[in-house]
């Protein structure tokens, strides 16, 4: 069954249809069949299927009808397939409720139970992951070493990352420093960026772990990651969540998408922030660039979120680290 935005664009005249409407308007309001070219058949069709136009048989003409008739048909038909709908949408959880028992039922089920419970399998994993990203739609905190990623894994997870934003999550994730030296990582940081994301690079070493909404984190039971412990014990739990925040500290923001333009003439913002780097003052840079304070202030804005840097201090140490 179509939805109502379907029926209600199948209910509009296009524009060509907007367009003799208005012109059999100023004629008068009457226009004869003769006077129609082949270029405006169609849009006259358009217009009769609407009740917009009626057809005189006698005189081989169309007369304008008011278009509130039109609208107030059009109005009842979509309010009647509203209705329609929320009966439906209202049936929904009875319709359901024989897959819903099932999927409680199910052995793989997290529960009411807390703790931890492992899983074998990297198949088993990916799908323990789309499900958690399902039943925890807020935060994402992923903790991603080992350099660069894997080309062949990018495209699913650029799926998950677009479809986990749309639903108005957020996530932070870590990476090895070197991923910044491998064009597809550096492609992928920029395109996640763009969805919301922010990606920061840690030169330390750390595992990899990931964390839904702090309510449970999935981390690594084996060296080959071919298993994985779920954990949903809130203080177990809690503590993952205090190591990756305490390693974001540490980490270095980047701004990936300039990183993945790679273009040779700095930026705008990217002279400001050299500038500052040398501890220029923000009404030094503005005299040296010929540009107003206020510009310069809102360049160190935006340079601050594209660098994820949380003080002056830091984004001047980010800029000198890219320019090393």
């Amino acid at each position: 069954m179509a939805d109502t935005s379907a029926l209600l664009s199948a209910a509009l005249p296009d524009a060509a249809a907007r367009a003799l409407y208005l012109a059999v308007l100023r004629e008068g309001g009457r226009i004869r069949a003769a006077e129609v070219g082949p270029a405006d058949r169609a849009a006259l069709q358009r217009l009769v299927e609407l009740g917009l136009l009626v057809p005189q048989l006698q005189d081989a003409a169309y007369s304008a009808i008011d278009p509130r008739a039109a609208t107030e048909r059009i109005g009842t038909e979509i309010r009647l397939q509203g209705a329609r709908l929320l009966t439906e949408a209202e049936q929904l959880p009875e319709l359901m409720g024989d897959l819903t028992r099932a999927y409680d039922a199910t052995p793989k089920r997290r529960g009411d139970s807390t703790g931890v419970r492992y899983i074998s399998g990297k198949e088993q994993i990916r799908h323990e992951l789309g499900q958690l990203s399902q039943e925890f739609p807020n935060e994402g905190l992923t903790a991603q070493p080992g350099g660069p990623r894997l080309p062949t894994e990018m495209p699913d997870s650029l799926d998950r990352a677009r479809r986990y934003h749309e639903r108005g999550g957020t996530v932070r994730t870590l990476y090895e420093r070197s991923a910044k030296l491998d064009p597809a990582t550096v492609r992928f940081a920029a395109q996640t960026a763009q969805l919301g994301a922010t990606t920061r690079v840690l030169a330390v070493p750390f595992k990899r772990f990931l964390v839904f909404d702090r309510a449970v984190a999935i981390i690594p039971a084996a060296s080959d990651y071919s298993s994985a412990a779920v954990v949903d014990d809130p203080a177990m739990v809690a503590f993952v969540a205090d190591t990756f925040e305490t390693l974001w500290q540490q980490a270095e923001g980047v701004n990936w998408v300039s990183l993945a333009a790679g273009s040779v003439e700095p930026a705008v913002h990217e002279r400001v922030a050299g500038l500052l780097a040398r501890g220029l003052t923000q009404r030094s840079i503005a005299s040296r660039l010929g540009l107003s304070e206020r510009t310069v202030a809102s360049h160190i804005a935006r340079l601050r979120e594209l660098y994820d840097a949380e003080t002056l201090f830091q984004l001047g140490w980010q800029m000198r680290g890219e320019q090393s």
